[in-house]
């Protein structure tokens, strides 16, 4: 069999140690009838390549939600593989369920959690609020995460899914330019997650309010910063488990003892934080293992599982992802360009009313 996950060891490591167990012989973590070889694509790759079409080349794929709305015609969904008893028995971080659930079927099972939070070096505070962000912002060294999709998915994350709306829009952008201009070293706030992360693990900066966090960095990571008033503002992240439709007859059994397997509780718990995994079951966010990998934080899931159960879904529909793109790239270059709040808002409107 064939499958397909990111190329970070968040996604590949725990799944390349099952399959080294599998070729072993005796896996501890229980048998299945073949075992899947796994290719990566870049982190990336989830915007970029179709799951439709890398559904005529793979068996099992690992996806971010906003890609189902144009693939669901090449997947099978869960319903067709497990029993209703077998699917309500599954528990998961957040709403990472409900976020591969469209059209009235499930399409994927959650297989990684994560959702925006703050991230910092050990010893350093972030506020819990947006105006308290700003002010520490003013006496530290503090970065923003706008690199790819992330000016957009910043965006959504601040006015809490509105973000469509005048007042929480103008409000947010107003916010990220203030931020942007107190960021030391504008460059770092033009990546990735990763690249940000990689930026405070070196002493470059010192927090950022805002990002997806991964377990394996040994810095502190604690709720979203929210507004008065409103829980912590995220958008959802994550991985879940397709199944594509090319050989299903021939592979059923095989998709089904792996996608049960890879939910179990003792790999979620115990073979995904010792590989450098970020799992998704909820009894992991909500009675925290500790941390058996060389890095991983303490008390990363306890201290950001309010986030991760406020965090917003973000739509799926055909398009989405190149609308994404289009709209972060809008709003990045708005920000360094130093255009107003208003009128970045209304060309960020006037893109999602002509997709």
């Amino acid at each position: 069999m064939r499958g397909l996950t990111w190329d970070h060891p968040r996604g590949y490591a725990p799944l390349d140690e099952l399959t080294r167990l599998d070729l072993a012989g005796a896996n501890p973590y229980g048998a299945v009838p073949e075992p899947i070889m796994w290719d990566r694509q870049p982190l990336e790759g989830f915007e970029s390549e179709p799951i439709a079409r890398l559904c005529e080349t793979y068996d099992v794929m690992v996806i971010d939600h906003p890609g189902l709305g144009a693939a669901t015609g090449a997947l099978v969904p869960m319903e067709e593989l497990f029993a209703p008893e077998e699917l309500a028995g599954l528990r998961f971080a957040g709403r990472s369920y409900e976020s591969y659930h469209l059209d009235g079927r499930q399409w994927a099972l959650p297989l990684d959690a994560a959702t925006q939070v703050a991230a910092a070096r050990p010893g350093v505070a972030v506020p819990g609020s947006w105006p308290e962000v700003v002010a520490a912002a003013r006496a530290s060294r503090m970065a923003l995460c706008l690199g790819g999709p992330h000016a957009f998915l910043m965006f959504c994350a601040v006015t809490c899914g509105d973000f469509l709306d005048e007042a929480a829009g103008e409000r947010a952008l107003e916010l990220m330019a203030e931020l942007l201009a107190l960021a030391p070293d504008r460059a770092i706030s033009l990546r990735n997650p990763i690249g940000v992360l990689d930026a405070m693990a070196a002493g470059e900066i010192d927090w950022c309010p805002l990002l997806y966090g991964y377990v394996t960095y040994p810095l502190a990571f604690t709720d979203a910063p929210a507004w008065p008033g409103r829980a912590p503002g995220s958008v959802l992240g994550g991985t879940g488990l397709v199944v594509s439709r090319r050989r299903i007859g021939e592979v059923r059994d095989a998709v089904r003892a792996h996608l049960l397997r890879l939910t179990s509780e003792p790999v979620q718990r115990t073979l995904f934080p010792a590989t450098g995994g970020q799992p998704a079951a909820l009894s992991v966010w909500a009675d925290e293992p500790a941390p058996t990998a060389a890095g991983d934080t303490p008390g990363f899931y306890r201290n950001t599982r309010a986030t991760m159960e406020a965090a917003w879904i973000r739509p799926r529909f055909p398009g989405y992802i190149a609308l994404q793109e289009r709209s972060s790239a809008l709003i990045r270059d708005g920000l360094l360009a130093g255009t107003p709040a208003r009128d970045l808002l209304e060309n960020l409107r006037e893109e999602w009313r002509t997709p």
